[in-house]
């Protein structure tokens, strides 16, 4: 019976620190981000193209405002991003894509955040590269 009680115990709080983990990696991400750089395909995207765009992140949920308002879900593990639209233009879909911080190359006390989408939701990005992929989307953003 002590055994079962420990192998209990021992397992409640394994779930509890690896839940910790996961909300301490999505609160770096929450707020709002404005791009500063994107291009698909190995093509910039000039930067009118994106002046108005923004991106919010509150936890696993996120509001992205281009010329439509599209809203869903944000699941976070290591490095990547399973994103599924709830409304908007992408409503039903599954992105994935993958991510990371660096200094911002202007103000070294800011962060920027790199995401490489996969639009198709077929697979993760392998890089931040998107040269000769039709379906990859990169945005590097600031934040707010």
């Amino acid at each position: 019976m002590r055994l079962i009680t420990f192998f209990l115990l021992l397992s409640l709080i394994l779930s509890c620190s690896s839940a910790k983990n996961t909300t301490v990696a999505t609160n770096k991400l929450n707020g709002t981000w404005t791009p500063l750089r994107q291009e698909m395909a190995g093509v910039t995207i000039p930067q009118i193209a994106f002046a108005y765009q923004k991106l919010t992140i509150l936890d696993t949920t996120y509001s992205f405002i281009a010329e439509s308002v599209d809203k869903g879900i944000i699941k976070y593990t290591s490095d990547k991003m399973d994103i599924y639209g709830k409304e908007g233009v992408n409503a039903g879909k599954h992105i994935t894509a993958i991510y990371k911080f660096a200094p911002n190359a202007v103000d070294t006390k800011e962060e920027q955040l790199t995401i490489c989408y996969d639009l198709s939701g077929k697979t993760y990005p392998e890089s931040y590269d998107t040269k000769g992929k039709t379906l990859h989307f990169l945005s590097v953003f600031t934040k707010n």
